[in-house]
């Protein structure tokens, strides 16, 4: 006999699926977790990426402070040492040779003067020195008048401030000043 009820038709359908729905429902969930782990590893990235901006800001406002208060001892036109550097970070004019390092390329250089206005507990007390670089004229051909004027040579001074944030931020900036 052939039944072709209803009742029949529903529950001999129902063992041909064999629990493809569990697998499709995994698949997209599997696929929902990968991307929620994209996503979050995105947003650590960004993270990250804005506190070593934010440690670079406080750094650089450090250094640029330390270099105005180093421009400022330039600006009172002290006079220099003969040989090597003051307690006020003032130094002497630079060697020319080749063989010996920028003081501020040197890691042996000790003559750093601490600034006195740090920015933020990020960064780290910036520092700074003066360098005396001899006299320079004040206005372009002024050494090239005849009958040169009192005020055509001046001093010029190299101010370098560096800060190095705790998390290793560094930041280093150099300025000519010509004292008056």
């Amino acid at each position: 006999m052939i039944r072709t009820d209803a009742l029949y038709l529903r529950s001999s359908s129902l063992p041909l699926q064999h629990g493809m729905a569990l697998v499709v429902v995994l698949v997209l969930l599997l696929l929902m977790t990968l991307m929620g782990l994209a996503s979050m590893r995105g947003t650590v990235l960004d993270e990250r990426m804005s506190a070593n901006h934010f440690s670079r800001s406080l750094a650089f406002q450090s250094a640029e402070a330390a270099l105005r208060q180093g421009e400022a001892l330039a600006l009172r036109n002290p006079t220099p040492p003969l040989a090597g550097c003051d307690q006020m970070g003032l130094c002497a004019t630079p060697e020319s040779a080749a063989q010996v390092l920028d003081r501020w390329h040197d890691q042996n250089f000790q003559q750093w003067v601490d600034a006195s206005a740090p920015y933020g507990s990020v960064a780290n007390k910036a520092q700074y020195f003066v360098e005396y670089m001899g006299l320079a004229p004040s206005w372009p051909g002024c050494n090239r008048e005849i009958g040169t004027s009192a005020n055509c040579l001046s001093r010029r001074y190299r101010v370098t401030a560096r800060s190095i944030a705790a998390d290793n931020a560094q930041v280093m900036l150099q300025s000519y000043v010509a004292a008056p």
